[in-house]
């Protein structure tokens, strides 16, 4: 066994993808010998790594604030900064004192050495070694995610978008789309069930491009669902995609494919999908959603949501409300536009007065909140496979069914981090269930 180097904890901003990412840097770490502790370890921290998220400008702010809060709360730590606000702005973290290293989205695979020639006082690459696009088409970790403080797993399978919508950041930091080695994959899925994860969240940027020399998404769900064991796949967001027919076929009838589709929308007017540089019209998308709902009965369905783009009128947004109530999305994730240097919107006219984007996303939210209660409420009397993680303050174990639903549960010989049967007896709150192990059928 490797002699401990010191304790290293990763703090991690955003998406299930950069989840994924620190589950391979605390694995890569750990085999060099580094002890990985919580953020919150209150002890000494030797290695503190912020995984930063720069999809908004509010990501970036929260990512330079969590630097500084930690630098302040752990000055003896080499505090290292990488992710996506890392990669798109690098001179920016070059004069943020906080931080000691920082690397780009590819130096990341090499984070253990890097961070050794910082401790020995070598000077660490600028990185245009590593710069984005050098990355081949299929891509090695060569390592497996490690997960110590959590209850499902997430896997990396895919890197990159290729889309490049005018709003957003994600291609320049995270570089052309490419696709994990196959193999690796399966090995990975295969040791992250023997670790005794019963939910493993396939993960990237756009999972639906993914493509090992013509083996696509489809064939790998196929091929991971029938490998042995009591577990369950879910897929993390998903970009519209022109295999969604497809895609929905596999999963139906699948019952280890979680219920579960979170198809990013960001907006229901055709005028406002072409300005964002969105490869799809709404009547298509519409078609995506009536499929799934037609082959995978209880289907959660989940989107993303941009109000107040630039160019954005009262009239294109009642369109867009209209549009999402017809679809009836169990959840929405809301983000008023803020624009992002280095991107094609950033430079339209017509920006949305902050106070009327406020009241369009208030407007959106209550719709977000009835479709939520629309969705949960049917769900009472129906028995759901649940993963209970954790008890919350009121003493009720409380996990999240296949088809994503917070569910509550009171009762004694509750197990966590397993698939469970639960019988639904009451919905709480308006968005959450309430139900019970103890049962017959």
């Amino acid at each position: 066994m490797n002699q401990v180097i010191g304790n290293a904890a990763v703090f991690t901003l955003g998406c299930r993808l950069n989840q994924a990412d620190t589950a391979l840097i605390c694995a890569r770490l750990k085999s060099d010998g580094w002890r990985i502790v919580r953020p919150e370890y209150p002890g000494r921290l030797d290695l503190l790594i912020i995984n930063t998220c720069t999809v908004t400008a509010a990501a970036s702010r929260k990512s330079r604030q969590a630097t500084r809060r930690f630098r302040s709360k752990h000055p003896e730590a080499c505090i290292l900064v990488t992710g996506c606000s890392a990669e798109t702005e690098n001179s920016q973290w070059k004069n943020e004192s906080a931080a000691d290293i920082i690397l780009t989205n590819p130096e990341k695979k090499q984070i253990s050495s890097l961070v050794g020639d910082f401790l020995r006082e070598k000077t660490v690459s600028g990185g245009s070694e590593f710069s984005v696009g050098q990355t081949a088409e299929i891509f090695r970790e060569q390592i497996a995610g490690s997960f110590p403080f959590r209850s499902r797993a997430f896997l990396k399978i895919q890197e990159g978008c290729n889309n490049f919508c005018t709003y957003c950041i994600v291609p320049y930091a995270r570089g052309p789309e490419r696709s994990r080695n196959w193999d690796e994959v399966i090995t990975e899925f295969k040791q992250l069930l023997a670790a005794g994860f019963e939910e493993i969240v396939l993960t990237g940027v756009n999972i639906c491009a993914y493509n090992d020399h013509g083996r696509n998404l489809n064939e790998l769900l196929s091929v991971l669902s029938r490998i042995p064991g009591r577990f369950r796949i879910r897929l993390s967001s998903t970009e519209p995609h022109p295999n969604h027919p497809e895609l929905v076929e596999t999963m139906a009838g699948n019952p280890k494919i979680c219920r579960f589709l979170h198809l990013s929308l960001q907006h229901g007017c055709d005028e406002i999908l072409r300005a964002m540089g969105r490869k799809y019209t709404a009547a298509e998308f519409a078609f995506w959603v009536g499929k799934a709902r037609e082959l995978i009965p209880g289907i959660h369905l989940g989107t993303d949501v941009i109000v107040g783009f630039p160019g954005e009128t009262e009239a294109h947004f009642e369109q867009a409300l209209e549009f999402i109530g017809k679809m009836k999305f169990a959840n929405l994730h809301i983000f008023t536009y803020s624009p992002r240097q280095g991107t094609p919107a950033a430079a339209l006219p017509g920006r949305v007065p902050g106070a009327v984007a406020e009241e369009r996303r208030r407007r959106l939210t209550e719709l977000a909140a009835a479709m939520q209660t629309a969705f949960t409420a049917p769900q009472a009397g129906e028995i759901l496979p649940v993963i209970f993680e954790r008890k919350n303050r009121a003493g009720c174990f409380q996990g999240w069914s296949d088809n994503y639903v917070n569910v509550l549960c009171a009762d004694a010989g509750v197990e966590k981090q397993v698939i469970t049967p639960v019988k639904i007896s009451a919905v709480v709150d308006g968005n959450s269930l309430l139900g019970t192990i103890n049962f017959t059928v």
